[in-house]
Formats: structure tokens, sequence, C-alpha cells
């Protein structure tokens, strides 16, 4: 057992270097190789991770513009509505009122149209007592006329 102890002995004298060697070896590779290797894998995390929020920013920030410019195109859109609908009202008022006075245009030519009918067949009416007098009369004298001469021819052959 003595022997066994004396070479383990031995050898963990003999590793010693190595175990050096490896922490050496180890602390090395950390400063130079881990150690930067982290920072960059960092950094790039922290460059997607920025690049990302930016980006989740920038979408709602345009979904924020989209939903403003929707609303202001169907407050455009109400406007052209309300103001089609005003013009609209407007021309159907207008149109109104212009049939409004031509009908009381037409009413009015047809009233004056009708006086000066009914005046025209008063007239008529009148030239006719007037002429059916004149003619009864005219009537009237041819016959006596004719009943004293056949008469006085009738007493004369007498």
């Amino acid at each position: 057992m003595g022997d066994i102890l004396r070479q383990l002995g031995q050898l963990l004298v003999q590793t010693i270097p190595t175990v050096i060697f490896v922490f050496l070896l180890m602390s090395i590779l950390e400063r130079l190789f881990f150690a930067p290797l982290g920072r960059v894998i960092k950094q790039r995390e922290e460059a997607t991770s920025g690049a990302l929020a930016r980006a989740r920013a920038q979408s709602e920030a345009a979904a924020a513009k989209t939903r403003e410019y929707e609303a202001s195109f169907q407050a455009a859109r109400q406007e052209v509505y309300r103001m089609r609908e005003a013009n609209r009202r407007a021309w159907l008022s207008e149109r109104d009122e212009r049939l409004k006075r031509a009908r009381e245009e037409s009413d009015v030519m047809i009233k004056s149209a009708q006086a000066e009918l009914a005046s025209q067949v008063e007239a008529a009416k009148r030239d006719l007592v007037t002429d059916s007098k004149a003619l009864a009369e005219e009537i009237t004298e041819s016959v006596l006329a004719d009943t004293t001469a056949a008469a006085r021819e009738g007493s004369a052959t007498d």
C-alpha cells in the first residue's frame, strides 16, 4: 500500500503542471475567446430584440396612422354625402319652386284666357241678340211687305 500511495503521490505531482496548464488555458480562453464571444452574442441579441421592438413600434404606429386615415376618409365621405344631400335638397326645393311658379303662371294664363273667352262669348251673344233682332225686323218687314203687297193686289183686282 505504501507503494501505491507513493505512485499516487508521484502521479499527483506530475499532474500539477497539467492541471495548472488546463486552468491557465481555461483562463486565457475565457478572456480571449469566451468573453468576447459572449459580448458579441449579447450585442446581437440586444440588436435583434431592439430591432424587433422598433419593428413592433413602427407597426403599431403604422396601424394607428391607418386608423387615423380611415377615420379621416370616413369623415370626408360623410361630408361629401352631407353636401350631396344638401345639394339634392336645394335642387329639389328649387325644382318645386319653379314648378309652383309655372303652375301659378299657367293658372293665371288659363284664368286670363277663360276671362277673354267669356268676354268673347258675351260679345258674341250680344252680337247674336242684335243680329237676331235686326234679322227678325227684316223678316217681319219682308213678311209684312209681302202680305201688304198681296193684300193690295187682292184689293186692286176686286
